[in-house]
């Protein structure tokens, strides 16, 4: 045994250092890990229930677009789809589209849809659009989207509020709050 690890003598004060941050970047880790598993599993609670079940008239809702356009319900039934209850005055809501565009980007081929739905007014999410480009479709819930989302698991009505369902309806993602690219990640692999 060397001098430097004789158990009678103390380590020198870099070598403690080192292992002292070796211990707290090995706790921070099993933290982070119990946490994205946590987070995981509520994700995934409720995966049975379909839409349908919750909202009976959720296909045949229809909104009309910050173009002035119509956007039906309908046309998102029968393939994978994550909407996004969101508004211009919500600050976590705007951080978060740039993440939600990429994903619906990176994913669409897969055969994932992306809907916004704004709980706003139009003048604001119309000019919000101009200088935000999002290559998803934007319906305007106005302030009767914190029902709609209330009937999809929303049970404060704050917002963001994302709900992901696969292709017949059942819910796979209800997430309160901003989402994560790791938790967008984990709902790319699932359908």
């Amino acid at each position: 045994m060397n001098a430097e690890s004789s158990p009678d003598k103390p380590l020198p004060a870099t070598a403690q250092a080192r292992l002292r941050r070796t211990v707290v970047g090995a706790l921070g880790l099993a933290a982070l890990g119990a946490g994205v598993t946590a987070a995981w599993m509520q994700m995934r609670k409720d995966t049975a229930q379909a839409v349908t079940a919750s909202a009976p008239d959720f296909w045949n809702l229809k909104w009309a677009t910050p173009q002035g356009g119509a956007l039906a319900m309908a046309s998102f039934a029968g393939r994978p789809l994550l909407i996004n209850f969101w508004a211009t005055w919500c600050p976590p809501c705007v951080e978060e589209l740039p993440l939600i565009n990429t994903f619906y980007q990176e994913n669409k081929a897969n055969g994932w849809q992306v809907l916004g739905l704004a709980v706003d007014k139009a003048a604001p999410v119309h000019a919000f659009l101009d200088k935000t480009m999002l290559a998803f479709p934007v319906g305007m819930a106005g302030f009767g989207g914190t029902e709609l989302s209330r009937t999809l698991g929303n049970l404060t009505g704050a917002l963001p509020f994302t709900v992901a369902m696969d292709a017949k309806g059942n819910i796979l993602l209800r997430k309160m709050g901003q989402v994560t690219a790791g938790e967008l990640q984990l709902l790319a692999g699932l359908k």
